[in-house]
């Protein structure tokens, strides 16, 4: 377990580049980490990246280009922050710095433009909850299908009757309720993940961890985050 940040703050996103799709070189470091309102929506995105000779740099046409354009995103691997300090190693780089210092090196926030949350679905939340919420959270690159078969072992998946779902699941968290559904979205490579939460109380404050827990799993995976929308 990273001891480098409190516990109450969220982990950094890592990624490796390559010098091209598939290949068993890296040539840099990319770390990432969204700015969120409250409810866990996205409101921009931080960035710094890092090639031996260059140093830590500004990374935001990287950050772009990894979320719009096919090529760079065929380039770009996500890893956990223990394979990135093997890599910057291996280049020369020495010990990965702390995530707290990683932040010293965020220049160019990109602000990601957010709305209202649309009203989509029943708006009163079921008997003996106070809260209905429902979230998208849209991802890049593709799965293999023994990707979708390994998440669906991993969250007990069954065949629901969901339409257009490739595999989900549900937690009871501190009597909060997550149910979720992992389905392809829009006309190229993407996923989308949509989590609906019953909120047993007033607060909310398992939303993020849950929320945090999913987007983690699926970047194990291979995906890569691009924003979380709220629906309801």
């Amino acid at each position: 377990m990273s001891t480098d940040r409190p516990p109450s703050e969220p982990s950094l996103d890592y990624h490796l580049v390559l010098p091209a799709p598939g290949s068993p070189a890296v040539e840099g470091i990319l770390v990432e980490e969204f700015t969120r309102h409250a409810d866990f929506t996205t409101t921009g995105l931080h960035s710094a990246g890092w090639m031996p000779g260059t140093g830590w740099c500004s990374a935001a046409s990287l950050s772009r280009g990894l979320r719009t354009d096919p090529d760079v995103l065929a380039r770009v691997v996500p890893t956990a922050r223990v394979d990135a300090a093997s890599a910057y190693r291996r280049l020369g780089g020495g010990d990965l710095p702390s995530e707290a210092a990683l932040r010293t090196y965020f220049r160019d926030h990109q602000p990601i433009a957010t709305a209202p949350p649309l009203r989509l679905g029943p708006t009163q939340p079921p008997a003996g909850f106070q809260e209905r919420r429902v979230y998208r959270v849209h991802f890049a690159k593709d799965l293999r299908a023994d990707q979708v078969a390994a998440l669906r072992t991993t969250w007990r998946a069954t065949d629901d009757g969901t339409a257009g779902s490739a595999a989900g699941g549900h937690r009871d968290r501190g009597g909060d309720q997550f149910t979720w559904n992992l389905r392809r979205v829009g006309h190229s490579l993407g996923w989308g993940l949509d989590v609906t939460v019953l909120l047993r109380t007033g607060t909310a404050e398992a939303v993020r961890p849950t929320l945090t827990d999913l987007t983690n799993l699926l970047r194990q995976h291979g995906l890569i985050a691009v924003t979380t929308e709220r629906f309801a």
